[in-house]
């Protein structure tokens, strides 16, 4: 993601080789689920998806991407 750290936006970047189911989640540093950012299928491509993290305190946030058998995730910092 980019800009990370980041307040109040960041993007997120992924880019998928076949049309296939995405789910992309954003959970916090408890493993709470903050918001559901993407699920639904899509075709190959490259694709950006902002989360905006305004209503939201600072800290450590995760997103995790699921494509296929296909796992990811990774740490974003808010800063206020």
């Amino acid at each position: 993601n980019y800009p990370n750290p980041f307040n109040p936006a960041t993007t997120i970047s992924y880019n998928i080789p076949v049309r296939t189911n995405v789910i992309l989640k954003v959970y916090d540093v408890m493993g709470a689920e903050v918001k559901t950012l993407v699920n639904k299928e899509q075709p190959a491509g490259t694709y950006n998806v902002n989360f905006d993290a305004t209503d939201l305190t600072s800290g450590v946030y995760f997103y995790k991407l699921h494509a296929r058998s296909y796992v990811k995730t990774m740490k974003m910092i808010l800063l206020r």
